[in-house]
């Protein structure tokens, strides 16, 4: 993988009710080029999931890069469900490594509060099977809802077993200017949350959100001369599983988590114990424990004990840091973007910008997107260039 980070920029993430689309990916391109010192580039890679059911908007890669005079360059939308933003970023790696674009700017965008209510739900289900699934009135939220009951029966585990993902994402959502809710959550208060889709409930369910945010990618060759701080991409998969739970063979199994991980790590030539913190795709907290079992940093039916008091293990300061900017549970969910924010916030770290959030010393960071319930997932690595 020959491909660099030189620009990064983001929008706070929430409830952007006077902005439309184009103006929060114009606003976060416009970020990433002036952190790159650049005004052009040779292509755009939008990653989106639901323009067409929230905004009735497609052809994202013209109408964003016609308003930022962009024209001429290669420009057009990536969807995977909520995995939109990291395939967006592959399309990048790839294009960039292959010699044929020079610099692309990656723009992950989402704009929900458009719509309100129902209609919302609806909409979000197109990222369900038409046939089976969204058409006999299921929501992503009631599918997570039924893996984690599954799980909790499986191993005869208790909702608040799991609230230590939730503290930890909250505790340090709250030092983030970017996220959308900053408060703390109390101890026991997550068990007691209202039910959304039992057992999931409004701690648990990352909130849907508008927010955009960018990178701008060049060779790695060339990263070195073009900016201060570039950050290496050594590694970017996608891997996929059945979209539909009934058809895996495993159902609480994430095998495209742990396909996606294994191939990033062996093209980084790094092992799971190389990586300094974790950017993991936590909408549900059945989704972060299957994903600790997935890439074997814990055996079956155990995933759920890295939330074992409040959360010490994957703070700031624990054995494997994640959502160290809060995560999707605090920043917030803007679908489609969501990969891009976790690519912006894992930069933030290496390039040791990130503040309160700071994990001390960190060099390498895993990112991974998941569209569905593992049903898409890609996975960047990420490394400070050596000194």
């Amino acid at each position: 993988m020959n491909t660099a980070i030189i620009g990064a920029g983001m929008i706070p993430v929430g409830e952007h009710w006077s902005k439309s689309i184009r103006e929060l990916a114009a606003e976060a391109a416009a970020i990433a080029l002036e952190d790159a010192g650049l005004s052009t580039v040779d292509a755009l890679y939008v990653g989106n999931a639901y323009g067409a059911a929230f905004n009735q908007q497609t052809q994202l890669g013209s109408l964003i890069a016609g308003d930022m005079n962009l024209t001429g360059i290669e420009a057009y939308t990536c969807e995977a469900g909520e995995a939109s933003g990291g395939v967006a970023l592959r399309t990048g790696c790839l294009a960039v490594t292959s010699g044929m674009i020079q610099s692309a700017l990656v723009i992950g965008v989402e704009k929900v509060t458009d719509i309100v209510g129902p209609p919302r739900v609806s909409a979000r289900s197109v990222s369900l099977d038409a046939d089976f699934e969204s058409i006999n009135g299921a929501a992503p939220t009631a599918m997570a809802g039924l893996l984690m009951r599954r799980y909790m029966h499986e191993y005869g585990l208790e909702l608040a077993q799991f609230e230590g993902f939730s503290l930890n994402a909250h505790r340090n959502g709250a030092a983030n200017p970017f996220a959308m809710y900053r408060n703390r959550l109390r101890a026991g208060a997550f068990a007691k949350a209202p039910m959304i889709a039992d057992p999931v409930n409004l701690f648990d369910s990352a909130p849907e959100a508008d927010g955009a945010a960018a990178l701008v990618l060049v060779s790695s060759d060339d990263a070195a001369d073009a900016a201060p701080k570039p950050i290496a991409i050594s590694a970017s998969s996608v891997t996929i599983d059945h979209l539909m739970l009934q058809d895996r063979q495993e159902l609480l199994t994430l095998n495209a988590v742990r396909q996606s991980a294994k191939q990033a790590l062996h093209q980084a030539r790094l092992s799971i114990a190389d990586i300094d913190l974790m950017e993991l795709h936590d909408a549900y907290a059945i989704l972060t424990a299957l994903t600790f079992e997935a890439l074997e940093l814990s055996p079956p039916g155990q995933g759920w004990t890295w939330a074992n008091d409040s959360g010490a293990k994957i703070g700031l300061d624990g054995a494997m840091p994640i959502s160290a900017f809060g995560g999707l549970k605090s920043r917030g969910n803007p679908s489609g973007a969501a990969g891009i924010y976790q690519a912006v916030e894992a930069l933030r770290q290496l390039r040791g910008e990130a503040e309160a959030n700071q994990v001390a010393g960190a060099k390498t960071a895993l990112i991974q997107n998941i569209g569905g319930l593992g049903s898409t997932v890609t996975t960047h690595i990420l490394r400070a260039f050596a000194d």
